[in-house]
C-alpha cells in the first residue's frame, strides 16, 4: 500500500491546479449543456456558480420538486429530463449527503434512464473554487500541499485495512473516485473487534444527537456501565434525546448525565445553525450556546469518549488533551467533516499520548468515516 501511497503523492501541487481547472470539461466533452440532478442546498449552490461564468443550465431533476421553479430554472422529473435532454446534454449529480444513494447508484440510475453523459458534481466544483470546501470535498491541490503529514499518518495505522481505506480515501480526495471506495462496515463506533471496555465503563459522547449512540452503548455494554455524559448543544436534538432516555428503565436513565454544551478546547461562547438535526453545526448561525473543554467538563475521567461534532473535532480533542495523556481512553472519532481530518486527527491524538494504536473504518460512502484510537 505504501507503493500506492507515494505514486498518489508524487503530482505536484502545479500540475494538479492545473487538472483541476481541466477535468471537468474533459469529463463533459462536447455536452456542454447541463442539467443538475438534485435541486437542494449543493444544486443550488452550482446553479449560483455557473451563472456567475455566464452559463444557464437547462434544467434541474429532482422527483421531489417536480413541477417547481427553482431560481428560474424548471424543475423536471428524472424520467422528463432524460426523455428531452439525456442524448444531448451532461447531467451533474449534485446530492451529497449521508442520507443519499451513492454516487455510483445514482449515476447508473441515470444512465439506465438513457442519459448518456452523467458526472458527479466533483469537478465542477474544482472548476470554480470559490465553492470550496464544501464539507470534506476541497480542491486535490491541498492534499499535496499536506504530503509530510499525510506520510506520517500512514504510518500510524495499526493494520492493513486501515492503511487501505487510507489511501483509497486520499485518491477520492485527489481524484473524485468512487470507484475505488471499499464497502461501509456495519456498527459504527462499536466495532468489537477494537473496542473492550469493562462494565464499570465511562462514557463520553461527544455529539450526542437524539441518543442514538448512547442506545447503542447501552447494548454494546448490555446494561452494565457506570456512567454516561452526554453534550448536545441544539434543542431539538436534545428534546429527541431526553425522549428516548424516557423510554429507558429508571435503573439505565439515571446514570446518563445530559449536558447542553457544545465540545471545544476551552469555554468560550459561539453562534450556532442549530435546528438542522445531525448536520446542526457550530457557526453562522443567529444563536448563541456554551462551549466547554471535557478536561474541565467532566467529572470523571472516561472509559470511551465519542465525537461526532461537525468539523470541530479537532477542538474537542484539544479540549481533552490532560484525559488523552493521563488516562488514555477509547476514541472513537468522525474523521470525515473536512478534507484533512482524516490525517489530522490521529496526528493530533498521537502528539498528546504516542500509546495508541490507530484504525480506520469506513461505516457509509465518505459519510460516517471513522477513526478509532485504541490504546496500546
Amino acid at each position: 500500500m505504501k507503493n500506492e501511497l507515494e505514486a498518489l503523492l508524487e503530482e505536484s501541487a502545479a500540475s494538479c491546479q492545473s487538472r483541476e481547472q481541466e477535468t471537468f470539461d474533459i469529463l463533459i466533452g462536447n455536452r456542454k449543456d447541463l442539467v443538475l440532478f438534485g435541486a437542494g442546498g449543493l444544486g443550488r449552490k452550482v446553479l449560483a456558480a455557473l451563472r456567475s461564468a455566464g452559463i444557464e443550465p437547462l434544467s434541474f431533476a429532482d422527483n421531489k420538486l417536480a413541477g417547481q421553479i427553482v431560481y428560474g430554472v424548471s424543475v423536471l422529473t428524472p424520467v422528463e429530463a432524460a426523455k428531452e435532454f439525456g442524448d444531448s446534454a451532461t447531467f451533474v449529480v449534485t446530492i451529497w449527503a449521508a442520507w443519499a444513494d451513492t454516487m455510483q447508484e445514482q449515476v447508473a440510475g441515470l444512465r439506465a434512464l438513457g442519459c448518456k453523459s452523467v458526472v458527479s458534481f466533483i469537478p465542477l466544483l474544482w472548476k470554480y473554487p470559490h465553492l470550496l470546501p464544501h464539507t470534506q470535498i476541497d480542491a486535490p491541490s491541498h492534499v499535496l500541499e499536506q504530503k509530510d503529514e499525510i506520510r506520517r499518518c500512514y504510518e500510524l495505522w495499526a493494520d492493513e485495512d486501515s492503511r487501505r481505506e487510507f489511501v483509497a480515501q486520499l485518491r477520492w480526495r485527489l481524484f473524485g473516485d468512487f470507484a475505488g471506495l471499499n464497502p461501509a462496515v456495519p456498527n459504527q463506533y462499536w466495532q468489537r473487534d477494537l473496542i473492550e471496555i469493562g462494565d464499570n465503563a465511562i462514557f463520553a459522547d461527544v455529539g450526542a444527537f437524539d441518543g442514538d449512540t448512547i442506545g447503542q452503548f447501552v447494548s454494546f455494554t448490555r446494561g452494565k456501565f457506570r456512567s454516561v455524559y452526554a453534550f448536545e448543544p441544539d434543542a431539538r436534538n436534545l428534546s429527541a434525546l431526553r425522549d428516548r432516555l424516557s423510554a429507558m428503565p429508571e435503573e439505565t436513565r439515571s446514570r446518563i448525565h445530559v449536558f447542553d454544551r457544545a465540545v471545544a478546547e476551552a469555554e468560550y461562547e459561539v453562534s450556532f445553525q442549530g435546528g438542522a438535526g445531525v448536520s446542526s453545526t457550530v457557526g453562522g448561525g443567529a444563536e448563541i450556546i456554551k462551549c466547554v473543554a471535557l478536561d474541565q467538563a467532566l467529572p470523571e475521567p472516561p472509559n470511551c469518549i465519542k465525537y461526532d461534532i461537525e468539523g470541530f473535532e479537532l477542538l474537542g480533542l484539544s479540549g481533552t488533551r490532560k484525559i488523552i495523556a493521563e488516562k488514555r481512553p477509547v476514541l472513537v472519532v468522525c474523521a470525515y467533516h473536512l478534507q484533512n481530518h482524516i490525517w489530522r486527527i490521529p496526528l493530533l491524538i498521537h502528539s498528546f499520548n504516542q500509546n495508541y494504536k490507530f484504525y480506520l473504518r469506513p461505516h457509509g460512502q465518505i459519510w460516517e468515516t471513522v477513526c478509532y484510537a485504541i490504546p496500546a
